[in-house]
């Protein structure tokens, strides 16, 4: 496991503690200001990571934050792809433990 991803899989643990104490994750945050956004799939079986704000064709139902958690951390420790766990890092970039390097590339570039 890279530092990056221990990274993410901790402040997922902070974010999941935030939720249980009634407070905003900041995941959640980073979804309404527009950073990502987690949608489920076009066949509604799984979710789907996107950079950036996305405007859906239709109205969407918002993925409660366990499922979206769960998902998460399944990918970091399953696919370990560094581009996802440097997207999802890019939410706790005011955490003390952040690095510079792991910056997420712009949407589109």
């Amino acid at each position: 496991m890279t530092e990056l991803t221990s990274f993410v899989l901790a402040r997922l643990d902070d974010d999941e503690r935030r939720y249980g104490n009634g407070v905003l994750p900041a995941l959640d945050e980073a979804e309404r200001r527009g950073r990502l956004r987690i949608v489920r799939s076009d066949d509604g079986e799984g979710l789907v990571l996107l950079p950036g704000p996305v405007q859906a064709a239709e109205e969407r139902v918002p993925v409660p934050f366990p499922e979206k958690a769960a998902h998460l951390r399944r990918e970091i420790r399953e696919h370990a792809d560094a581009d996802t766990a440097r997207l999802i890092a890019s939410v706790y970039a005011a955490h003390p433990d952040w690095r510079a390097e792991w910056e997420a590339a712009s949407p589109g570039g």
